[in-house]
């Protein structure tokens, strides 16, 4: 018997029924996220620091590099998210988009020169894409939409276990064998292949949707398009331009502390530890006073990691608290976001709202990253980081306004 066929395994518990549990299929991709994400992480955490002191790549040349990384999975975002509901079996699109990032960890080994590994990273992006909102959809479906925030909170809790694990077990292997980040890639290949190997054997192919099948794209179109989207991803683009990649914080960490590069992969367990701790709680805090205001205090928190990285004397207190900063704005901001849109589109065209957001966020975060390494390589890190501190403070008022009211329509959206 599926968890479909289950009875009430997706459908809403009766009136005054407490709900305790997050489904299995919630489980399960978790999971395979925990096992991908230690494969990715591992290569994610020296990255940045491989390219640019190994590989020599400039901040200019990074940027664009890490702007790839950010946002070429937009152009398949909403590919995967309407291949998810025309054909209600998302679970298979899941599958193409982790096989491919997995294949690209090995192609990491031949990779040399700029354009080589732009390509694979380019790989590894576009199966991230073509992944994403099918899993999320599948989460959605699978979970009780009263407990949307803590279902993803749970997902996101387990993948952050794998995001933690990773960067330590390059932190290992780099103190093992210094420098040898070929190791690091077969590793990862390792990992990611596992995952695949359990989301085909364990996670159950959930049908969405039984009409989802039927969906026209012009008709999913119009309703990504619709009124009730169009000021969350307004929202989610301006306050994605205004979202420095993880990779520039880091390297501006290291730069004013002088880390040595074997330490520098731990800099990521920092933030992952504090998202472990705090995506379940914040879903939770989500689900009750409104998603978006969850949302909305994330990027304030974002804030102050901005200020605390651009001072110009630092120390091991003070990058911490930085780090920690960056895991609660991505614990407050990653899960919540998907669980806010799938409440604001039908069921029929839920893999394709979700695939919106996302894809408008990564074009966004695409500008930010190239646009920041330009001002990098011109003023600095710091000056850089001030001035997208005044920026995000101004972007955060506007978001507010895009989104007000939004929980309650969503709210009403359950209810009915």
């Amino acid at each position: 018997m599926s968890l479909r066929d289950r009875p009430g395994a997706d459908q809403p518990p009766e009136k005054g029924k407490a709900v305790r549990r997050v489904s299995s299929t919630v489980i399960l991709l978790g999971v395979v996220s925990c096992l991908t994400d230690i494969s990715s992480e591992s290569v994610s955490s020296i990255l940045p620091l491989y390219l640019t002191a190994v590989v020599g790549l400039s901040p200019v040349a990074y940027g664009f590099l890490d702007g790839v990384y950010q946002g070429v999975s937009a152009f398949v975002r909403l590919a995967g998210g309407y291949a998810a509901d025309r054909g209600g079996h998302p679970k298979w699109v899941a599958v193409v988009g982790y096989g491919a990032s997995a294949v690209s960890r090995i192609a990491m080994l031949p990779a040399q020169g700029f354009a080589a590994i732009t390509a694979v990273v380019t790989a590894d992006r576009l199966g991230k894409g073509l992944r994403t909102a099918p899993r999320d959809s599948l989460i959605a479906e699978s979970s009780d939409p009263r407990m949307l925030g803590r279902a993803f909170g749970m997902h996101r809790m387990l993948d952050t276990v794998g995001a933690a694990i990773g960067p330590l077990v390059a932190f290992a292997l780099l103190a093992a064998v210094p420098g040898s980040y070929d190791s690091i890639f077969v590793v990862s290949f390792a990992f990611a292949t596992i995952g695949v190997v359990v989301l085909l054997l364990f996670v159950p192919n959930l049908r969405t949707t039984v009409s989802a099948a039927r969906v026209g794209f012009r008709m999913v179109m119009r309703e990504v398009g619709g009124r009730r989207l169009r000021g969350p991803l307004i929202a989610a683009t301006v306050l994605g331009l205004m979202t420095v990649g993880d990779g520039f914080l880091y390297l501006s960490l290291q730069e004013r502390d002088d880390f040595a590069a074997k330490y520098f992969p731990l800099l990521y367990v920092g933030t992952n530890i504090a998202y472990l701790a705090l995506a379940i709680p914040l879903g939770r805090l989500a689900d009750r006073v409104g998603r978006s205001k969850v949302l909305l205090g994330g990027h304030v928190v974002l804030l102050g990691c901005y200020v605390l990285a651009a001072v110009p004397a630092g120390g091991i207190g003070l990058t911490l608290v930085t780090l920690m900063m960056l895991g609660v704005f991505y614990a407050a901001t990653d899960g919540v976001l998907p669980a806010l849109i799938s409440k604001l589109v039908s069921a029929d065209a839920r893999g394709s709202g979700i695939a919106a957001a996302q894809t408008v966020q990564a074009v966004a975060r695409f500008a930010s990253s190239v646009v920041f390494g330009l001002l990098w390589n011109i003023q600095g890190p710091a000056k850089s980081l001030v001035l997208f501190t005044v920026l995000l403070a101004a972007a955060v008022p506007v978001a507010a306004w895009l989104l007000r009211g939004i929980d309650r329509s969503a709210a009403v959206e359950v209810s009915a």
